[in-house]
């Protein structure tokens, strides 16, 4: 069995980490791995291919820093020629990128299977781009392999019952990664407070209005009064606090890799994100996070209470963050499967 992988992103460096890791362990099942190259820069790409042991990318197509429409048609015609050169008998594709959909239209054009990991996720928002991505994807999937209970009941009130198409919940892959991780966590190269808040601020709708980004900042100087705040900043983020002349008072620094950012996740008091992975590991390392969105995919966590949506307003992200500070939590319930994600998906996949 021949199976291609598409990733591109950052969030499928981890995920594919899992994947790839337990198809090794099948001599029978050869995997070739396309990186899109939507994360091309090294902190963004590079270093997770290198700690996390994932295999060489097959394929780096080098497309990024384009409009949506322009890097999702790029990606397809490079795509086919390689599935067309390479005939697979499985296409995965990981989560809501622009590199998913492009795949995923791709397998599906060319009849090759195509199985989603991460399917059946809503934010019921049409305006995200992710949005559109994860339910075009999930339409023209053959298995749907979802994270958790909300996510297969999503996929049921939408109707995928009637489709062709298999729905499997296997748990989170993210978590699997975690757990194999969390032991091999490394100290970032700078002296760390003893408390400190993480943060990541990269989602379009916070970080290309002025006024929103602007008001993001000013509250995180705030917090920062009270207890030190750290900023990883993406790309995208570092170019438009520079393009607004905005003047954040706490430590910025560059994305670091995956082990780093376990370390930095372990080590924090709270977690302030627009990040959805994020919100997911805050939960696996027992860490409060607070949302700079105004919805999640991730449901269970609000429901749970181990997380809060806050609108971009400082007086409502201060009055989050002094919520989530001071909360008891009960981490342990296994909302995201019991580690074995990975192994469940091989298995269904060679089942089918």
């Amino acid at each position: 069995m021949k199976i291609i992988t598409i990733i591109g992103a950052r969030p499928q460096f981890v995920k594919a980490a899992t994947l790839s890791r337990e198809l090794q362990k099948h001599d029978a099942i050869q995997e070739v791995i396309i990186h899109t190259g939507q994360h091309f820069d090294a902190n963004m790409s590079a270093v997770f291919f290198e700690q996390m042991h994932i295999p060489k990318p097959d394929y780096n197509l080098g497309i990024a820093s384009l409009n949506h429409g322009a890097m999702t048609g790029r990606m397809m015609e490079e795509i086919e020629k390689i599935v067309l050169k390479e005939k697979p008998d499985w296409m995965v594709v990981y989560g809501d990128t622009n590199s998913t959909l492009a795949g995923a239209l791709v397998a599906s054009k060319l009849h090759l299977k195509l199985a989603h990991v991460e399917a059946g996720l809503r934010s019921f928002n049409m305006k995200m781009p992710e949005e559109v991505n994860r339910i075009l994807t999930d339409r023209i999937s053959d298995v749907l392999f979802c994270p958790t209970d909300t996510a297969v009941e999503n996929l049921k009130k939408e109707g995928f019952e009637n489709f062709n198409c298999s729905i499997e919940k296997v748990g989170d892959v993210m978590y699997d990664a975690a757990l194999f991780y969390k032991d091999k966590a490394q100290k970032p190269n700078f002296e760390l407070p003893e408390q400190y808040v993480l943060a990541t601020i990269h989602r379009a709708e916070n970080t290309d209005s002025r006024e929103k980004l602007a008001t993001i900042i000013d509250a995180l100087n705030e917090i920062h009064k009270d207890i030190p705040v750290i900023l990883t900043l993406h790309p995208r983020t570092k170019s438009f606090i520079k393009k607004y002349n905005l003047q954040p008072e706490f430590l910025l620094i560059d994305p670091v890799g995956y082990l780093e950012m376990i370390y930095l996740i372990h080590h924090c008091s709270v977690i302030v994100t627009d990040s959805g992975g994020l919100q997911k590991e805050a939960y696996f390392f027992k860490k409060p996070c607070v949302t700079l969105r105004d919805q999640t995919e991730w449901m269970e966590l609000i429901d749970s209470g181990a997380n809060i949506l806050s609108e971009i307003s400082s007086e409502q992200i201060l009055l989050a963050f002094d919520t989530m500070r001071h909360r008891e939590i009960d981490f342990s319930i296994e909302l995201y499967g019991d580690g074995m994600a990975a192994m469940k998906i091989i298995d269904l996949v060679k089942s089918q």
